[in-house]
């Protein structure tokens, strides 16, 4: 296996499909952030970062052609998936500028179920032994990233370049959504709104306040748990007020699962308990509304059949000759 990864074989020219999308997602945001140039608070640097990004994938193209094998290009495809961590904070740098539709979807919430889920679900059940299992679900998103698209590279991977590509464009569409619909999720509303409010359903519109404010307290389960206060350290230094409608976590992870069960059915079932736990999590630490969960998963479906399409119809070719 270790020397056929690092084989030197015969590969075509260009770009691969997956740093395709990204050159237009990064061309789609940088129209955007001249558009908005003024109300936003670093378009140069924005600008810049999309250059250096642009600039970054066709070196990694040409550099690629140094050392053409099946490792080298894993690398070439992980750094362009590694962005996603970078593209996902932007969302709030374009989105802030609109006023927050929070408001619409708490308001909805109490509509359909009479109440918030979010606030029923934690404090129904705030044992420890509830709290850290779900904790650590929904720590487990990346790594199951990780581990479905390895494993694809390791054992499919005739479809490893499909599964990048997939993976990355639903994430990109999801971004697109959050950019023009500013829902930031119980777990900054709630607190911008006052714990009163929230109680009484009472919902008010808070237009740019986000804007100015990105503070997130403690979230809610056993404090003193190990996956508790990994998943705090990791919201407290990448979350922001954006991202809560649909759920991305639900929606990503449901595609995963979809492409688990097409490839290894061993694999799926060893990912379906962490699966479970995460999209639970995503109401019970209140980074969503139930609704946003719902609405990731169904959401999910549609991305796979339409993105898949798109990659078959404009995007696949052999990676190698």
């Amino acid at each position: 296996m270790a020397l056929d990864l690092f084989k030197k074989v015969e590969t075509r020219k260009g770009l691969f499909a997956v740093e395709k999308i990204t050159l237009i997602y990064t061309l789609l945001t940088s129209i955007l952030i001249l558009f908005l140039f003024q109300e936003m608070d670093h378009p140069v640097q924005m600008l810049l970062d999309s250059v250096v990004i642009a600039g970054m994938t066709f070196l990694l193209m040409y550099l690629y052609r140094l050392a053409p094998c099946k490792f080298s290009a894993f690398v070439r495809i992980a750094i362009q998936m590694s962005l996603l961590s970078y593209w996902y904070p932007d969302t709030f740098e374009f989105n802030r500028v609109f006023p927050n539709l929070d408001h619409v979807f708490a308001s909805t919430e109490q509509w359909i179920f009479g109440g918030q889920p979010a606030v029923w679900f934690c404090l129904r059940f705030p044992q420890m032994w509830v709290s850290e299992p779900f904790n650590m679900g929904y720590f487990s998103y990346y790594p199951m990233i990780l581990i479905v698209v390895v494993w694809y590279f390791l054992y499919r991977f005739e479809l490893f370049e499909k599964v990048s590509f997939v993976i990355v464009t639903a994430f990109f569409i999801y971004y697109l959504v959050y950019i023009f619909v500013p829902v930031a999720g119980p777990q900054f509303y709630f607190p911008a709104i006052g714990e009163d409010n929230v109680a009484r359903g009472i919902f008010p519109a808070i237009g740019d306040y986000f804007h100015h404010h990105q503070e997130l307290l403690p979230g809610p389960g056993y404090e003193h748990g190990f996956f508790y206060n990994l998943v705090e350290s990791s919201q407290q230094v990448g979350e922001r007020p954006t991202a809560a409608f649909p759920s991305s976590h639900v929606g990503m992870s449901t595609i995963l699962m979809i492409m688990a069960w097409r490839g290894n059915k061993r694999l799926f079932a060893c990912l379906m308990p962490f699966y479970l736990l995460l999209c639970g999590a995503t109401v019970y630490i209140q980074t969503h509304y139930l609704i946003d969960a719902i609405a990731g998963f169904l959401s999910a479906f549609v991305l796979y059949i339409v993105v898949t399409w798109m990659f078959k119809r404009w995007f696949a070719q052999p990676m190698f000759k």
